[in-house]
């Protein structure tokens, strides 16, 4: 397996100070979810600190291996995903496609889950990253989740998985919203958000409305996290789950 190096920590971190103002398919996971023994992780406080690995957060790859090499910090040589605190957020460097969660993020009824998400450098591959909704049984065989995807190319991709099985909501689709990554821009912004209210579900990039539908059978109430496929060096500044008023009252 091909592995990729990340960005040195210090630059990175210098970098994003500044800007935080402004498929395949048999899976394996990395361990059991466990109840959750923290709150809703924090971008601006890691836990346990930065340049080590999120605290309780889980990974699941999309293919099994006993020989991936996890890392959260710089001790281990060229990890296959190195997953680490990074405040403002959290550095992922891909290498094979999985999602990340934190057992204590969820979301339920009419929320809004969001993320800046800053790409570096991709190469000539066009692999795609963002985030999942409606997650329930991420450890099991009869795992489920959404998910709203974008590329470097500028399109968005909106897809369901359950068990092994995976079908396209909306196939992969150009829109201005989105900023395509390019060296005169690297690494390039982009704040993806899912939005329900009602019987409706929206996918928004910077703030624009790329697709609604009605929610129909889709899952949307249950965990919510990280989607990131093969070979890309991603950092998420930000990570927020604001659950409407009336909801959270409930």
């Amino acid at each position: 397996m091909t592995r990729i190096s990340f960005i040195p920590s210090l630059f990175l971190a210098i970098l994003l100070a500044g800007c935080a103002s402004s498929d395949s398919d048999t899976s394996t996971v990395l361990e059991d979810a466990a109840l959750p023994s923290s709150p809703r992780p924090d971008a601006d406080n890691p836990v346990p600190g930065n340049m080590a690995w999120p605290a309780d957060w889980e990974i699941r790859f999309d293919r099994p291996s006993d020989d991936y090499v996890v890392a959260g910090d710089s001790s281990v040589a060229n990890p296959d995903i190195f997953f680490t605190n990074m405040a403002p957020g959290w550095h992922v460097t891909s290498g094979p496609a999985a999602i990340y969660w934190h057992p204590a993020s969820t979301a339920e009824g009419d929320y809004t889950v969001s993320a800046t998400i800053f790409q570096f450098d991709p190469g000539p591959r066009n692999e795609a990253f963002g985030l999942f909704v409606g997650g329930s049984d991420l450890s099991g065989d009869a795992h489920e989740y959404l998910y709203f995807l974008i590329r470097k190319s500028g399109e968005y991709l909106v897809k369901l998985r359950r068990g092994d099985q995976t079908e396209s909501v909306v196939g992969w689709t150009a829109n201005d919203a989105i900023l395509p990554w390019s060296a005169d821009n690297d690494p390039t912004p982009n704040a993806l958000s899912v939005q329900t209210e009602g019987d409706t579900i929206s996918f928004l990039v910077n703030d624009t409305v790329v697709h609604s539908q009605a929610k129909g059978d889709l899952p949307t109430d249950g965990i919510v996290g990280f989607r990131v496929n093969h070979a890309l060096n991603l950092h998420y500044a930000t990570f927020d789950v604001a659950m409407a008023e009336a909801t959270a009252a409930e």
